[in-house]
């Protein structure tokens, strides 16, 4: 990989957008490399949580405008591969993250742009700076947000606010995106609140982790099939080796082994 950067510590992966020198604006490659980070981490049983961070100045600068002369070129192509499969080539960098079965982390700095506003919406929890500047930037090129936004921020907030957001490309804080529901919360330091945050996670049952996320991306915006998802979720857990642990850990005041 060359625009993304995987390290991993303990039960803690950590994903860097690695293009500091443009402030992590992603080109085709960067796409290819978040899918394929991605669909690497899914398939890792062994962790608790996985952060997205950028390296440098800026979480993700939104989309290389240099793309755009090259998607000019090759509009049948470009129309193409939009069409192919679902999800599509574009938006993998983003759905990809809901299919890690732990819970995702954003940290969020600088800007966070377009694609990369549609990067962090797929986290599942986002930390950001509160002088971060986020928006949903594509109406400022003519274009729809197309990488896996309708997944993601219906779960956020009303239809009329993310009208608002799209149509008018404007520009919120770290500050003011917690404060409408696009950010979990403001962190002075979001990398150091995320790293806290998925070293809390590593005590937590591996089951449990996997089972809630689950639940909540089944549930939100709440769906009939959810509370057959509680149950179904719950039986897998129930007296398994890791919720008996749990118990007996709480039962004993002592941290859980698993």
């Amino acid at each position: 990989m060359t625009r993304v950067a995987v390290t991993r510590a303990g039960r803690v992966a950590e994903v860097r957008l690695a293009r500091p020198d443009k402030r992590n604006a992603m080109d085709e490659a960067m796409m290819d490399d978040l899918a394929a980070a991605g669909a690497e981490l899914a398939a890792d049983d062994h962790l608790s949580a996985v952060i997205l961070c950028g390296e440098g100045a800026a979480f993700c600068a939104g989309l290389d405008t240099a793309l755009f002369a090259r998607f000019a070129a090759d509009l049948p192509g470009v129309k193409a591969a939009l069409l192919a499969d679902t999800p599509n080539r574009f938006q993998r960098p983003c759905t990809v993250w809901a299919e890690v079965p732990v819970p995702v982390i954003a940290a969020i700095h600088g800007d966070c742009f377009g694609a990369g506003m549609q990067l962090a919406l797929a986290a599942d929890l986002r930390l950001a700076a509160p002088d971060a500047r986020l928006s949903v930037m594509e109406a400022k090129w003519g274009l729809i947000p197309d990488m896996g936004l309708t997944q993601f921020l219906p779960r956020l907030m009303p239809a009329d606010r993310a009208l608002d957001l799209i149509l008018t490309a404007r520009i919120l804080t770290g500050s003011e995106a917690a404060a409408t529901g696009l950010a979990t919360r403001a962190e002075a330091d979001p990398l150091a609140a995320a790293r806290a945050y998925a070293d809390r996670l590593t005590a937590v049952s591996p089951d449990v982790l996997r089972g809630t996320k689950r639940l909540v991306r089944l549930a939100w915006p709440a769906k009939p099939e959810a509370l057959m998802a509680e149950a179904a979720i719950q039986a897998e857990l129930i007296g398994g080796p890791h919720q008996m642990e749990a118990l007996a850990a709480t039962l004993q005041r002592r941290p859980a082994r698993y």
